[in-house]
């Protein structure tokens, strides 16, 4: 799948928006960012939060992330990142993106790999 400069940069700041939301405690907003998929999937709000916090902890409360560029991951297209945890460890935060009908993007999961992992 290709995709645009611009949608590069529309999915960047949808990212970072769904990051400035797990920093605020803001669920709904990021739960909003979401894929209808990965939002039927869950009851409620604080589930999806539960989720996060449970298996991508460390994308949910990072100290910083850095981008490093897009790939594709089950035809998806994926943003990924380098992404260090409030104790320093460094791992590799992949977001999983969705086009939507009406042509908006959405969050469609998410990957946490060793830093040292290749992605295929």
């Amino acid at each position: 799948m290709y995709i645009t400069e611009h949608d590069k940069a529309i999915i960047r700041q949808l990212v970072e928006k769904q990051l400035q939301a797990f920093q605020q405690n803001d669920g709904e907003t990021a739960f909003a960012l979401t894929s209808p998929t990965v939002q039927s999937k869950f009851e409620q709000t604080e589930d999806f939060i539960m989720m996060l916090k449970d298996k991508y902890h460390c994308i949910f409360s990072s100290r910083s992330i850095m981008f490093r560029g897009f790939t594709l991951i089950s035809n998806y297209p994926a943003l990924v990142s380098v992404v260090m945890d409030q104790g320093g460890n460094l791992a590799q935060g992949v977001f999983i993106l969705q086009h939507q009908p009406d042509y908006s993007w959405r969050i469609h999961g998410y990957e946490l790999l060793s830093i040292d992992e290749k992605i295929i």
